[in-house]
C-alpha cells in the first residue's frame, strides 16, 4: 500500500493535493501507511455500497457472470474471473452506468 500512495502521490501535480476514497481493508489503515504529504485519505463508512462503486461491480459481476456456479478447479475459477473482468472492462457503457454517480466528477 506504501508503494501504491508514493505511485499516485507522483502522479499529483506540483502545488495540488488529492483525495484518496477507501473502503475500509484493513491495509488501508495500517500503523505502518506512510501517507505522502500531498494526499489525504477518505474511509468511507461500512457497509455502504452507494458511496463505493466497485461494490456495484463485484454484483454485477456476480449476478451476470458468477452466479450459480460450480468449478472443477482453481484454474476455471480463475479463468471464469478474468472472463467476467474482461467482459465488463471492455463495455464502456456498463462501467459508467453502474460506476457513475453525480456527486463524484472527475475536472
Amino acid at each position: 500500500m506504501n508503494a501504491h500512495l508514493a505511485e499516485i502521490s507522483r502522479s499529483v501535480a506540483p502545488g495540488a493535493h488529492a483525495v484518496l476514497v477507501l473502503d475500509g481493508a484493513g491495509w488501508h489503515g495500517s500503523a505502518a501507511l506512510v501517507v505522502p504529504d500531498n494526499l489525504s485519505l477518505l474511509t468511507l463508512p461500512p457497509y455502504s455500497p452507494e458511496l463505493n462503486p466497485v461494490e456495484n461491480v463485484w454484483h454485477y459481476l456476480r449476478a451476470n457472470w458468477l452466479a450459480i456456479s460450480v468449478f472443477d478447479s482453481y484454474d476455471a475459477i480463475l479463468d471464469a474471473c478474468c472472463t467476467a473482468w474482461n467482459r465488463f472492462a471492455n463495455d464502456p457503457k456498463t462501467v459508467t452506468s453502474i460506476t457513475e454517480r453525480s456527486w463524484a466528477q472527475v475536472s
